[in-house]
């Protein structure tokens, strides 16, 4: 009969876990990032549910908010970092900006945020594509984010939040 010393187990099974965190990216407009940083919720519509569904509590989400072409362009940016505290739940109250071809979507698949920091000086997006992994065609990048959330990968995720 074998011998185990009880100690070296647990520490084998505790060096063996690993605590995973997800990352995302989530993309939103000036007005609808007001509403996060205010009231420290991200929600989503109906055509996102297979995405927000992948969150936990503990995931990090980096707020991406698009720019405006036309006569006053404004670059895209990076706004904050958000910890994400519960699970997804449903709430169909309006707090979010109207989506221009849906005016009564109310993002009702939520999550509740804490923030940790919402950027002084926000980050510019465009110089880090070149960088990051999940953009696959650089010249023709926006395609990438046409949908409210973005997965992250690590790399990817520490690239944004550096602003490198």
């Amino acid at each position: 009969m074998l011998s185990y010393n009880s100690n070296r187990i647990i520490d084998y099974i505790i060096s063996v876990v690993v605590i995973l965190t997800n990352y995302f990216m989530c993309i939103t407009n000036e007005e609808n990032w007001n509403v996060v940083k205010d009231k420290k919720v991200w929600g989503v519509s109906e055509m996102y549910k297979n995405t927000i569904a992948k969150v936990e509590k503990g995931d990090m989400l980096l707020i991406y908010e698009m720019g405006i072409t036309g006569k006053e362009p404004k670059p895209q940016y990076i706004r904050g970092l958000y910890e994400v505290t519960s699970d997804v739940n449903r709430d169909g109250k309006k707090i979010f900006g109207a989506h221009p071809r849906n005016p009564n979507e109310t993002y009702p698949l939520r999550v509740k945020l804490k923030e940790i920091e919402v950027f002084e000086s926000p980050i510019l997006f465009k110089p880090l594509v070149e960088k990051l992994e999940f953009i696959k065609n650089k010249k023709q990048w926006s395609g990438s984010l046409r949908r409210a959330m973005v997965p992250l990968n690590e790399k990817d995720f520490n690239t944004i939040r550096n602003g490198k």
